[in-house]
């Protein structure tokens, strides 16, 4: 533990260091405010022990700009040292960043009790720091967690109408298209049935690290919707755009050649449906989701295994 020893007189400086000594803690000796403040800085004491009346700055305004130079969250307990006992003086200390009083002459016996107090307090402080660190990343694990598919590994529903709704007011306020995208796996019914459900949690895995390789955006995000059912959020991002993420998407499923006998091409596909609007104080963003999940419906019944578009968030328009 470090010390800083903030005195004018050479000869109580002396004194209190060789008090500091003592008690097994390392002083760090300043004559002025001005050397105590630098010192602060280079040396960034444990403790620190400041007399208020010297001849460049006083105590008080040596500990604000301590207090001002200290990081957010970090604490330095500052002692006062003084000869000075009014109610107003000891007033004036707390209110400019000081936390405990010595009166002149200075007790070791009362400045030995006062640093093993303020240690304790020092001790205490970074116990709950280190408990509220603890703690904070375990909530930030858990919020993760929550938001992510316990099957995939990919985001959740729940998340994804978060983000959603934060993307949409993003999108009202700058004037941006947004669009979605959803993913139906072909004939994942007879998948299950032909092969099993554990077969199909595995090909529901496949398909989701595909979809996830092929977006490249920090801001996007992919996310299971349900089932065998996937859908992408894609901020800032025109019709074609989607689309042509969807088309690369569609591909990369096909490339995977994960055998599914009794479909027309003998292995897993997938259809997609995307929608892109730009966002309106009398729109909603599930209006978005809808449109994408009817153009997704849309490429079902032509056929599957392909890629249908919409701009329109009027059902009647797909």
């Amino acid at each position: 533990m470090k010390t800083l020893v903030i005195e004018d007189s050479k000869t109580s400086l002396k004194l209190l260091c060789d008090y500091v000594r003592k008690i097994g803690i390392s002083p760090i000796p300043a004559e002025t405010g001005a050397a105590g403040v630098d010192l602060f800085l280079k040396e960034r004491p444990d403790l620190i022990l400041l007399d208020i009346i010297m001849p460049d700055l006083d105590g008080y305004e040596v500990a604000r700009q301590i207090r001002q130079l200290e990081a957010p969250g970090d604490w330095t307990p500052i002692i006062f040292l003084s000869s000075l006992n009014k109610d107003e003086d000891i007033e004036t200390g707390i209110a400019a960043g000081g936390d405990d009083f010595l009166h002149k002459p200075i007790s070791e016996i009362v400045l030995s009790a006062k640093i093993r107090a303020m240690q304790r307090i020092i001790q205490m402080r970074q116990s709950l720091l280190i408990l509220t660190r603890k703690l904070d990343a375990a909530n930030l694990e858990l919020k993760r967690v929550n938001s992510l598919d316990g099957l995939t590994g990919i985001a959740n529903r729940r998340h994804f109408d978060e983000v959603l709704s934060r993307e949409w007011r993003r999108a009202m306020r700058q004037g941006d298209e947004l669009s979605i995208l959803m993913c139906d796996i072909d004939f994942f019914k007879l998948y299950n049935d032909t092969y099993g459900h554990q077969s199909g949690d595995e090909c529901l895995r496949k398909v989701a690290q595909t979809l996830a390789s092929t977006m490249d955006r920090g801001g996007d995000l992919l996310a299971r919707y349900g089932g065998e059912e996937f859908v992408a959020v894609l901020p800032g991002t025109t019709l074609n755009g989607a689309t042509f993420v969807a088309e690369q998407m569609r591909q990369a499923i096909s490339q995977l050649n994960i055998s599914h006998p009794g479909t027309p091409l003998a292995h897993v596909t997938a259809s997609f449906g995307v929608a892109s609007a730009v966002a309106m104080p009398e729109t909603d963003p599930q209006d978005i989701v809808g449109a994408a999940d009817l153009a997704l419906y849309k490429a079902k019944h032509g056929g599957r295994n392909r890629v249908c578009q919409t701009t329109s968030l009027d059902p009647q328009d797909i």
